[in-house]
């Protein structure tokens, strides 16, 4: 899930001095799961933009606001309300923004902040343990992304500031390494640890990334 986080009003506020009249945009997803960009947020965005003096022609909560070509279509949906206002504010990532963007030749404002990919621990609660590397050593590392979840990124730790399990970098956190350690052992795999994982191939995170699937 793509966790993100809505901006302070004042900034949204100020992104739209020259546009009078918007119509919002949220997401059903992601957006919605971290309250940044649901249907309730749309609704008290548009509440408080009201309030500011801005004109709100309307409004729309897209199932999945990546997708480009659902973006697109249900945006033709509300053409007439799109075409009354002077900027689409859009509460979803940021690659929900750029769906939005690509699909229509308005003004396109952010009103998040994408912060990252995350796994929700429990409703309100979301913690990041991917990096979307591209090489994922997951397998050999117990389930345990050392990347993402040891703060230095080491890849055959831990590291000398270890100390007591504890990561020097934040004492209230376990040491990624340590916890691989602990799991493979459990496991009977400590043998895993012997083999030297090469650097990273920071070629595979080249940007932009594609992929198509052949049929």
């Amino acid at each position: 899930m793509i966790i993100s986080r809505q901006k302070p009003f004042p900034e949204i506020l100020a992104a739209l001095q020259q546009t009078p009249r918007v119509f919002l945009v949220g997401c059903a997803k992601c957006a919605t799961v971290c309250k940044s960009g649901g249907e309730e947020e749309v609704w008290q965005m548009q509440e408080a933009l009201s309030a500011a003096g801005k004109e709100v022609s309307g409004s729309l909560i897209i199932d999945e606001a990546c997708h480009m070509l659902r973006a697109g279509r249900d945006l033709r949906g509300k053409k007439e309300q799109v075409e009354e206002a002077d900027a689409l504010l859009v509460l979803a990532c940021g690659a929900g923004v750029q769906s939005i963007a690509a699909a229509s030749a308005k003004i396109t404002v952010s009103g998040t902040d994408t912060l990252f990919l995350g796994n929700i621990r429990r409703f309100g609660q979301f913690e990041q343990r991917c990096s979307l590397c591209g090489n994922c050593l997951l397998t050999e590392t117990a389930g345990i992304c050392p990347v993402t979840l040891c703060p230095k990124g080491v890849l055959n730790g831990p590291c000398g500031g270890m100390d007591n399990g504890r990561c020097e970098v934040d004492a209230e956190a376990e040491c990624a390494w340590f916890q691989i350690y602990e799991l493979l052992k459990s496991q009977s795999r400590l043998e895993r640890l012997a083999t030297i994982t090469p650097p990273k191939d920071f070629a595979r995170m080249l940007k932009p990334g594609k992929l198509k699937i052949e049929k």
